[in-house]
């Protein structure tokens, strides 16, 4: 099992050369075809008095498009990659509805931590196309320059996101020299998380990769800062989590280690939903 298509996006009013060095260098480790994309909506027309005004005018269409299309030639210059195993997809439509139509053609999707210089317009929420992708997804901090993948943490959860998560991660954990799976519980949880984990390794045993279990008992602060707390102690450069949220009346809410990981960890996320 391997990733055949890594899927990068990147903001049209931004350029992050790190995180395309990292996305192209991941699809060299896995042997795969890089798929950059950027996308930017048109404004919506309005309407004065029954009658629709169109606010983007067929001028500023084409500016958009060259301007993406320019994107394009910058990033296959940074990718440095074989011109037969990278391609470039501008779309006019929203960030998060682009990526996650556009997802269906790859195996991982990267983004970036943060989201991306100006409006709704043309920067994507990388909370908002999480939930939308159904693709796993790495998440990466600012001036993260390179990912390894030589030590990763599975921040275990009994649930769907979790169990998709570790089943995603599979290419990354045959090529890991080190796999733990963690859980984060409360004190007096510990027998049953222990054997959940354990569950856990066995399944991984199975398929050839080699992980050990940690149960770790909650202290003062989030579960994520727990969890971040021991992937850096513990050398890790790589966390594997289950992304936990849901829209709501057009909000993307998140559970409390998926929003705080999102928002806090330096170290590169494997999420899915």
């Amino acid at each position: 099992m391997s990733y055949a298509v890594v899927m990068a996006y990147v903001d049209a009013n931004s350029m992050p050369e790190e995180r395309v060095r990292l996305a192209a260098s991941l699809a060299e480790k896995f042997n795969a075809t890089l798929i950059g994309l950027s996308a930017f909506a048109i404004h919506p027309p309005f309407l004065i008095e029954g009658v629709a005004i169109q606010q983007a005018t067929p001028a500023d269409i084409v500016e958009i498009m060259a301007t993406l299309t320019a994107k394009g030639d910058w990033f296959r210059k940074i990718a440095a990659m074989d011109h037969q195993r990278i391609e470039w997809r501008p779309v006019l439509d929203y960030p998060a509805d682009a990526l996650a139509r556009e997802a269906r053609g790859a195996d991982l999707v990267v983004v970036g931590r943060t989201k991306g210089p100006g409006d709704a317009l043309g920067s994507l929420d990388p909370g908002e196309a999480l939930l939308k992708i159904g693709r796993p997804t790495l998440v990466v901090p600012d001036r993260v320059t390179s990912l390894r993948a030589e030590h990763v943490v599975i921040g275990w959860k009994d649930g769907r996101e979790a169990r998709r998560a570790t089943q995603d991660a599979l290419p990354f954990l045959h090529e890991a020299t080190k796999v733990t799976v963690v859980e984060i519980c409360e004190s007096g949880e510990e027998s049953t998380a222990q054997k959940q984990i354990e569950d856990v390794v066995r399944y991984l045993t199975r398929h050839r990769i080699n992980a050990n279990s940690r149960v770790v008992i909650q202290q003062q602060g989030s579960g994520a800062a727990e969890l971040i707390k021991f992937a850096q102690e513990d050398g890790a450069d790589l966390l594997v989590t289950g992304a936990y949220g849901h829209s709501r009346l057009g909000e993307w809410a998140f559970g409390g280690v998926t929003r705080g990981l999102i928002a806090t960890s330096p170290i590169c996320c494997l999420m899915s939903h």
